[in-house]
């Protein structure tokens, strides 16, 4: 749920060279243009360089696969192809991690196999496929259907029993999703930014937001966010109601904690050597298409009823995140039943701690991979600097 955003101007160590002062005014703008996009490249050439893998037993491959009869792109990197897969399951719906990856992952791809997916209709996946074919396909089902059919084609391809499954934002409901239905495939689900029920969501979200924007006396905000009402909880339920509050809640925090926006996150496309500029032409085309067609579907979304999971759980929460709201996850996971369950919480974080708060989200994933090694879950957080705690368990 991370598609509110405009790319800002790249950085200043970017600004292109003086241009010669006989040329005209157009000869200016289209020289400025020239050294910009080959600025950009050189730096993008430069951050492929620097994020080259040269181990051995390494991998780094872009691969197009068949899921679920749509052609998706999957990006695989790490030093080990031994080390156990980790799926990035990205939120929106339709907003791709793979061309922010390289600002945060790489320590991660010492200790896992990372895996980043463009889902149907999605950042490079939406061009190979027929839009008009694929929007009738989106639903949380197909989502996650696709999600398994991935696993396994991994564990094929790997060999290897099991993976962990990170879901972030409406990914974390993809992954939820595939927890249910094929626990016997995950070591672990990790939820960042997890999505429990979608109205409540959006309700909880919004008074949040309000309750800010008063105290605040901030009276745009008050009367713009309280004119959407009967949303969530009646009317139409459309990406542009939700756009509309969460437009004010980022301003406050939801989406970085302690920023006005996100700019920062999102201008590190510009630099991805993963995504040209008309890859994130193509990203952006297939975030209105997936975000406009699937929301109203997911109205109803709920797992409010799923009370014992099969696989550990753990949670990676923003305290100051809205976006999803971190106390409607905290308040399910005190109340599932599954073998472990962690929440790790991110005390200056919004909706992204993963660029918030690197650090502390590499700690609590070094907790993760000890699970893959058999490490108890107490042991595998012991460590308290994670802001990581085991719960204790619940009975069915």
């Amino acid at each position: 749920m991370n598609r509110w955003f405009a790319i800002a101007a790249l950085s200043a160590a970017l600004v292109v060279q003086p241009i010669a002062s006989k040329a005209s005014p157009q000869q200016d703008g289209a020289s400025a243009s020239v050294a910009r996009r080959d600025g950009l490249e050189e730096a993008r050439a430069i951050i492929g360089d620097i994020q080259k893998i040269v181990t051995p037993n390494g991998v780094d491959e872009t691969l197009t696969l068949n899921l679920g009869g749509a052609r998706q792109v999957v990006n695989i990197r790490g030093n080990d192809r031994a080390n156990p897969v980790l799926i990035y399951i990205h939120g929106g719906p339709g907003s791709v991690e793979m061309p922010m990856a390289w600002s945060f992952q790489r320590p991660w791809e010492e200790f896992f196999t990372v895996v980043q997916w463009d889902q149907r209709g999605a950042g490079r996946s939406y061009p190979l496929n027929d839009p008009a074919a694929i929007a009738p396909t989106l639903s949380l089902e197909r989502y996650r259907d696709d999600a398994i059919e991935l696993i396994e084609q991994l564990r094929s391809r790997f060999g290897q029993r099991k993976v962990f499954v990170l879901g972030h934002s409406f990914g974390s409901a993809v992954g939820l999703a595939v927890t249910q239905k094929r626990p016997d495939l995950l070591y672990a689900y990790i939820g960042m930014g997890q999505l429990i029920d979608f109205r409540e969501n959006e309700r909880v979200g919004i008074e949040s937001t309000l309750k800010i924007a008063r105290e605040r006396g901030d009276k745009d905000a008050v009367e713009a966010i309280s004119a959407l009402s009967p949303y969530p909880d009646g009317g139409a339920f459309t990406i542009e109601k939700a756009d509309a509050w969460r437009k004010y809640a980022n301003r406050y925090g939801s989406l970085a904690g302690l920023r006005p926006d996100a700019n920062f996150y999102f201008n590190s496309t510009r630099l991805s050597p993963l995504y040209t500029p008309d890859d994130r032409k193509a990203w952006g085309e297939g975030s209105g298409f997936t975000v406009a067609t699937l929301w109203p579907r997911l109205a109803d979304v709920s797992f409010s009823r799923f009370g014992k999971a099969e696989a550990p759980v753990i949670f990676l929460l923003g305290r100051r995140d809205s976006t999803t709201p971190s106390t409607i996850a905290a308040a399910w996971l005190d109340r599932l039943s599954a073998p472990t369950k962690t929440v790790c919480w991110f005390e200056s974080s919004g909706h992204l701690p993963m660029v918030e708060e690197p650090g502390r989200t590499f700690m609590a994933l070094l907790g993760v991979r000890r699970l893959a090694d058999g490490a108890p879950a107490r042991t595998a957080f012991a460590d308290a600097r994670s802001g990581c705690k085991v719960l204790d368990p619940v009975k069915p």
